[in-house]
């Protein structure tokens, strides 16, 4: 997104901090009226605690009502990330960094179908599973490659590649990649032995990913240069 964004390096971080300020704000005021009208013991055991919410200030109707609005801004959600995900592959494709049936796009819509197609389908087979099993898989698998990764990531370019352009700027670095590194680490390695290993398992296949594409012989050329 940053490549089709003007000033990335001041708009990004400005609206990352922007939106988790304001979303704070809104769910710490959404949560003092809940607590205002239900009592907080009882809001902790509740699995639809809007929608009771809603009911019990307005009646039936309002709870009815929310319960459609939150599912159809869930589905919103979905359709979004999904069609913002599977931008990920297509452009590590166009760039010559992953497969390249990835950088397909189709022919009338101009939207990379193919890798549409793979993080759709990889999504609705995550689907049959339990929620929270998979919310906890996806968090510890990203913490271990994304997280943790970009991490080391940073400390390799600014030690071992100056001449990358770095536009976004990191204030008291290395403290702040530091505090992170550590705070992950810790989250990854208490979150239980079934979702380390699945973190574990999923850098595995990326590794097993990687050396398949470099045995193709554009993957072997561009890692020669």
């Amino acid at each position: 997104m940053a490549g089709e964004v003007r000033q990335p390096e001041r708009v990004i971080p400005r609206a990352i901090i922007y939106s988790v300020i304001s979303v704070a704000l809104i769910y710490s005021l959404m949560t003092l009226c809940v607590m205002a009208v239900i009592p907080w013991r009882q809001a902790m055991q509740s699995k639809f605690i809007v929608a009771q919410f809603m009911e019990t200030v307005y009646g039936p109707w309002a709870g009815s009502a929310v319960t459609v609005m939150i599912l159809w801004a869930a589905f919103a959600s979905v359709f979004a990330l999904v069609l913002g995900y599977s931008r990920i592959p297509y452009a590590a494709a166009l760039d010559g960094y992953f497969f390249k049936p990835f950088a397909r796009l189709h022919p009338k819509g101009g939207f990379p179908y193919i890798s549409l197609l793979v993080i759709g389908g990889l999504a609705a087979l995550a689907s049959l599973l339990e929620l929270e099993w998979v919310l906890s898989a996806l968090l510890t698998a990203r913490i271990l490659v994304q997280f943790i990764g970009q991490i080391l990531a940073v400390h390799f370019l600014r030690t071992r590649r100056p001449e990358v352009s770095r536009p976004f700027k990191m204030w008291l670095y290395p403290l702040p990649s530091l505090i992170a590194l550590v705070g992950w680490s810790y989250i990854f390695l208490t979150s239980g032995w079934t979702f380390i290993l699945y973190g574990l398992l999923t850098l595995a296949g990326g590794l097993l990913a990687f050396s398949i594409w470099r045995r193709t012989s554009s993957g072997a050329a561009l890692c020669r240069e």
